[in-house]
């Protein structure tokens, strides 16, 4: 087996080179993350003895990622119990031994009852983009009102012409 250079390397597969600049959307965080666990585990080898070994290697290294390792970013729950919709019960469990816990002593928890971390509603790597949100009515209420109570600020206290200048305009509407 002979080596060749990693951007070599990643040209044969056909993979983009970066090198993992902030804030830029076409890394991959869940990847490279992914990654660094693989590279730090105890039993991965400072070299592989084949291709094969490799392969043999990775897949049990998957195999407990995705079942065993508690992810922070998953509410410290698996991929397989956040795929499986397996979530709301393990967490439901959880918040009944911290209130156990919280019960049995409650010396130990100084600003409010324990809570177990929860799941995120999404996780994205490229949000999709949102379509321009319209203006609400009390947006243009307000802007109609600072505007207004501006033009007169020195007819009286601010917080009074203000209060007034909503009226008119909230009539005027109607």
């Amino acid at each position: 087996m002979t080596a060749k250079p990693v951007a070599q390397l990643l040209a044969d597969l056909g993979i983009t080179k970066t090198h993992s600049r902030p804030h830029t959307a076409n890394d991959n965080p869940f990847s490279e993350s992914q990654f660094k666990t693989l590279k730090y585990r105890p039993e991965f080898p400072d070299r592989f003895g084949s291709l094969e070994d490799a392969r043999s290697f990775c897949g049990f290294f998957f195999t407990w990622y995705n079942t065993q390792h508690h992810h922070s970013a998953l509410g410290l729950l698996t991929p397989q119990t956040v795929h499986y919709q397996r979530a709301p019960q393990v967490i439901s469990q959880r918040q009944q031994v911290l209130t156990a816990a919280y019960l049995a002593h409650p010396e130990r928890f100084v600003r409010h009852p324990p809570r177990p971390p929860q799941l995120p509603a999404a996780v994205w790597i490229n949000p999709p983009a949102l379509p321009p949100a319209m203006p609400s009515a009390g947006s243009i209420l307000k802007r109609k009102a600072g505007s207004f109570s501006r033009s007169r600020s020195n007819a009286g206290s601010a917080a009074a012409s203000s209060e007034t200048s909503c009226r008119r305009i909230c009539l005027a509407n109607i």
